[in-house]
């Protein structure tokens, strides 16, 4: 039985107190692991914005947003890992609708 392929997009926002390198270290990851578990059709770096509300006392963030294809069980490992990132202050999954 072959594994059903869904279209996502995520947005992760990353610490802005971070250095460059490791916001960028931080984004590579993310690319990196979801290339080996899907495939990635777009991602945006909208870079650093103002947050609507502080979260952990930080005002701003830097935001990526990643469009990518993969199996259904992907984007709760995907949550899973940025839960446990040093960096990551907030993220989110989202299953696309077919078209």
């Amino acid at each position: 039985m072959t594994e059903k392929i869904n279209k996502y997009e995520t947005i992760f926002v990353i610490d802005a107190t971070k250095t460059e390198e490791e916001i960028t270290a931080l984004v590579e990851k993310f690319k990196s692991l979801i290339a080996a578990n899907g495939e990635i059709e777009s991602v945006d770096d909208w870079g650093k914005r103002r947050l609507a509300y502080a979260i952990n006392d930080l005002t701003e963030g830097y935001y990526t947003l990643v469009t990518f294809k993969s199996g259904t069980d992907f984007p709760a490992e995907l949550e899973r890992v940025y839960g446990i990132t040093d960096g990551i202050i907030r993220d989110i999954v989202v299953k696309c609708e077919e078209e």
